[in-house]
């Protein structure tokens, strides 16, 4: 990882954290105890529970240091210093197409908390780096791999 920024909202930090300590005090103990378990088989050449058990140990200490350096860097964003009107991270906003009827909504977060089937995005991806710095009531080129299209920003909100 380099050494950049990691936007997110407190909520999305405070998650971060608890998943650190559920890794660490929960999830590597786990792993640890089935390894001894899994060694204690005897020949490990031939051993799938100890390599199963090996191969989730990396998988927890890469997610352990992704999540460390995210925190390391994590710059806590309030919402509420932006103005109101205004697309940032940590705010909802309510668009709809030109020609369709059916608004979108969502809520634009760092790329450490971005769920998007829970409608949060990522800042990083191609809607929210069109929206962010518009304003209610802007239409907006939004572009993205699958093409172009405008939007007209009905609502703009800080999330609680």
């Amino acid at each position: 990882m380099t050494d950049k920024v990691f936007p997110m909202t407190a909520e999305g930090k405070v998650k971060l954290e608890e998943e650190l300590e559920n890794l660490k005090l929960v999830k590597r103990p786990e792993v640890i105890e089935r390894i001894k378990i899994a060694r204690s088989y005897g020949d490990l050449s031939e051993n799938s529970e100890y390599e199963s058990a090996k191969d989730e140990q990396s998988v927890v200490e890469t997610r352990i240091k992704q999540i460390e350096e995210m925190l390391k860097f994590a710059q806590v964003v309030d919402a509420s210093t932006v103005s109101a009107d205004e697309v940032s991270v940590g705010k909802k906003v309510t668009f709809t197409e030109l020609g369709e009827d059916d608004p979108e909504e969502y809520i634009i977060v760092g790329s450490a908390e971005s769920d998007p089937l829970a409608g949060k995005i990522s800042n990083e991806s191609p809607i929210a780096q069109s929206l962010l710095g518009k304003k209610e009531g802007q239409t907006v080129t939004i572009t993205t791999p699958g093409g172009s299209f405008d939007v007209l920003i009905n609502k703009v909100e800080v999330v609680q």
